[in-house]
């Protein structure tokens, strides 16, 4: 096999150049994966842009070696194309090994977090904040900051464990004014848990309090004002300690989940102010990144921020944008059947786009978003499946519903039970059904009550069905919809099924 796994490095600047162009050359080549958005998929008949060689190929893949295509795994038998692609790809990718924080950080101490504190997150956040919280302490300590300036606070978990437990003077800056009013209710909170701990031991009651900051734009005008307010008591009149303070403290920004802008606006005034000693930033939402040439960017744009990107002229897009909140690794760490769930989710969503494209077009100019619900009803039919011994069951209202009943195909049926009589001749669920046990009136090619009068057994293909049915039932819901048109989604259905795994296969070429 040809060798495509190249050698990269940031250890001088043309080295990092070097990466960056190879970066871009291969983008531009495939610059349709880029573009591409997945709810698209079937509107736009998007697998016809995929090498069809590539689609032959990976259509009977087995799902297990599917799901590696995000990190690098490659097939013998694989299309030599196909092969430089996946394994290009994952050669320019960035290393996500994980740090021994222990050898980079040696006079790092963890402090293991008590529940006053972590009262409200969930096992990730805890993780997070004990962790970063470590991190920041050290580091502050190490360039002798001050003060630590937690940026994008949210409810502030960051600075009340770096306030309490490190006892490091913070400011907790956020734009939303319900953030800092939560921040505060909280750190009044966990003060009375600390000052019982100290009047305990007779180590005194002094210890630090975060104080919080309400502003929608971090400048480096803002940082220079809460250094020189970093010594003041009161900083409810930021604008009067800006003109009369002249003190001069070191700061350190520290950001956890600093969205979009936020992470390029602390880069920035790290480079711009001198107070500021070290930044500690985890940052998110690349897809809400400023862009240069968009109509929405404002004069300093999040991307590109390098003078040699900027040299390149190089372009992101909003697809893009989007795409950069994804990992492989968290696909890969998954495994197989969550990749599936996932991926599921995915042709959900797009098959639903053309019951927008073909009965409420006006709304795709709005570029609908339809929540989570898909997740949501997946674990509901991974309950019940649980509770019925894994049997192939779905609940008998589920088919009740009138557009379900109405007439689409041949042939009119009747589903016997406890409830109401209910006509039953999709075409989809006839064609699909499995016959388990039980009676109906009519030809005994349809969905069969398995004997209990709340359930009909149906097969894996039945199952996608209505379960697609149900999301676009809930999603034009949550888009405001509540009188339905006739809309005839068994047809939509059919339309869309047989290309489902090629939507499956994009999804892995656009993550690689």
């Amino acid at each position: 096999m040809a060798s495509y796994n190249l050698e990269f490095s940031c250890d001088t600047a043309e080295n990092t150049l070097a990466w960056i162009h190879s970066i871009i050359d291969f983008l531009d080549s495939y610059r349709f994966f880029l573009e591409a958005h997945v709810v698209n998929f079937f509107k736009d008949r998007l697998w016809e842009n995929v090498d069809k060689e590539w689609i032959d190929c990976l259509r009977n893949e087995s799902s297990e070696n599917l799901v590696q295509i995000p990190s690098g795994v490659v097939q013998e038998y694989w299309p030599p194309s196909l092969k430089k692609f996946v394994l290009t790809s994952r050669s320019l990718a960035i290393r996500r090994e994980q740090a021994n924080l222990s050898k980079v950080l040696p006079d790092m101490h963890l402090a293991s977090l008590n529940q006053v504190l972590t009262q409200g997150m969930n096992p990730k956040k805890k993780h997070e904040v004990e962790v970063l919280a470590g991190v920041v302490s050290c580091i502050a300590k190490g360039v002798g900051a001050s003060t630590v300036v937690d940026v994008g606070a949210g409810q502030g978990y960051l600075a009340q464990v770096l306030s309490f437990e490190y006892q490091l003077p913070v400011i907790a800056i956020d734009a939303s004014s319900h953030h800092a009013r939560v921040t505060d209710a909280r750190a009044e909170r966990i003060k009375k848990h600390y000052f019982s701990k100290l009047r305990k031991t007779g180590s005194g009651s002094h210890f630090n309090i975060p104080k919080t900051v309400t502003c929608q734009i971090l400048s480096t005008e803002t940082l220079k004002a809460l250094s020189r307010s970093s010594l003041q008591k009161d900083l409810a009149d930021l604008e009067l300690v800006e003109e009369s303070a002249e003190t001069e403290s070191s700061l350190l920004l520290a950001g956890l989940h600093a969205c979009g802008d936020l992470s390029v606006t602390m880069l920035r005034s790290f480079l711009d102010c001198k107070e500021i000693r070290a930044v500690v930033s985890i940052g998110c939402c690349y897809n809400l990144l400023s862009e240069e040439g968009s109509e929405s960017a404002d004069f300093q744009c999040g991307f590109p921020m390098s003078k040699g990107v900027k040299s390149t002229k190089f372009s992101l897009g909003k697809s893009s944008r989007d795409l950069a909140c994804q990992s492989a690794e968290r696909w890969k760490g998954l495994g197989i059947d969550a990749s599936l769930h996932n991926f599921n989710l995915h042709a959900l969503r797009a098959a639903f786009q053309m019951v927008l494209f073909h009965y409420y077009p006006e709304t795709l100019e709005k570029s609908p978003i339809v929540g989570r619900q898909g997740k949501a009803l997946l674990r509901q039919q991974h309950r019940k499946e649980e509770s019925t011994d894994s049997m192939n069951f779905v609940d008998h209202n589920i088919l009740k519903r009138g557009n379900i009943a109405k007439a689409n195909g041949t042939g009119e049926y009747h589903i016997e039970g406890n409830a109401d009589e209910n006509h039953f001749s999709d075409p989809v669920l006839l064609a699909s059904a499995s016959i388990k046990s039980g009676s109906m009136a009519g030809k005994t090619s349809g969905a069969f009550s398995n004997g209990s009068s709340n359930q009909i057994s149906i097969n894996e293909d039945t199952k996608k069905y209505l379960l697609f049915e149900e999301f676009s039932v809930s999603a034009l819901s949550r888009l405001g919809f509540s009188h339905l048109k006739e809309v005839d989604f068994s047809q939509i259905w059919k339309e869309t099924e047989p290309f489902a795994v090629s939507c499956l296969i994009l999804c892995l070429f656009i993550l690689s």
